[in-house]
């Protein structure tokens, strides 16, 4: 028999199991790791009193069928409050508000070419909308572009799309998302009008990457690479292309469960656990000197 633990586990690993079964965009999956962590637990493998090492084993638990990096259990330093969500906008807020809105650097270097580092998130439109279209308008005057994603960790679909505007003349279809169930499909789509101005669709663009970028980042840079808009220069990404939602079940614990899955209309598939594969490898520490000198051998060859 054993100790019991000050940390509530099995209420945890309950809701975890809950949500896993309704919400996992795969349902034959979810029903797998549901069976794995009903017996971790029944096994005593959860009877630990630290909320952060709890997070640490269901997470690497629940990564371990399909590695979808997506599935977390999260630990959260400060309680989090209960609503769906919060724990993930509380964070987001306090980074939107000391990065510049998500635009922390636009910078001009030698040749007339920008740098404009989107970090540490794309985050949610409604907050980003304004400061991105000023850095992305601000950019827009350069001869050569290079927008800097190796710090970023995802955020929303909507504003990878606002993003991509800027970058395209034309309204461009850029990704699917299939929402479980397949009773639910919605398209992207590159805005037919931006506030500011455009960079375009025909000036040379660099994208910047690293084995830290994720997500929504990876769907910005997947986006432009396949469109043959953008030379994405650095490191392969983490490989996270399912969209997900958190969910408060303990103060200091949330679960994320992705609930749907990205399709590319170029190449009918995505980036999940493979990653955005770069068009020339490097370091991501010397991708800016590497994209920096491409984009001087284009604007002066």
């Amino acid at each position: 028999m054993t100790t019991p633990t000050k940390l509530p586990t099995a209420p945890v690993i309950d809701e975890t199991v809950r949500l896993l079964t309704e919400h996992y965009v795969f349902p034959e999956i979810a029903e797998q790791l549901a069976g794995l962590l009903q017996r971790r637990l029944t096994e005593g493998a959860y009877d630990v009193n630290d909320a952060a090492e709890l997070a640490r084993l269901v997470t690497a638990d629940l990564q371990s069928v399909n590695g979808d990096r997506h599935l977390r259990l999260k630990h959260h330093t400060t309680p989090v409050p209960p609503k769906q969500g919060a724990a993930t906008l509380d964070a987001m807020r306090r980074d939107f508000d000391t990065s510049l809105g998500g635009a922390p650097r636009v910078q001009l270097l030698d040749g007339g070419v920008a740098v404009l580092e989107l970090a540490p998130m794309l985050f949610p439109l409604e907050w980003a909308a304004e400061p991105l279209s000023a850095a992305l308008t601000l950019a827009s005057r350069a001869q050569a572009l290079i927008v800097d994603l190796r710090a970023n960790r995802g955020g929303d679909p909507d504003t990878v799309a606002f993003v991509c505007s800027y970058l395209l003349d034309e309204r461009t279809h850029l990704n699917t998302m299939h929402w479980r169930g397949g009773e639910r499909i919605e398209q992207s789509w590159s805005l037919p009008h931006v506030p500011g101005a455009r960079f375009g669709g025909s000036k040379p663009l660099y994208v910047l990457s690293s084995d830290s970028t994720f997500s929504a980042a990876e769907e910005l840079a997947y986006n432009l690479q396949q469109l043959g808009r953008a030379v994405v220069v650095g490191e392969p990404t983490r490989g996270g292309a399912h969209p997900c939602q958190g969910w408060t079940v303990h103060p200091h614990l949330e679960v994320t469960v992705p609930f749907g899955r990205a399709i590319n209309p170029v190449s009918g598939t995505n980036w999940e656990g493979t990653g955005v594969q770069p068009d020339v490898s490097c370091a991501a520490a010397d991708s800016l000197d590497r994209a920096h000198a491409l984009a001087l051998g284009r604007l002066t060859g």
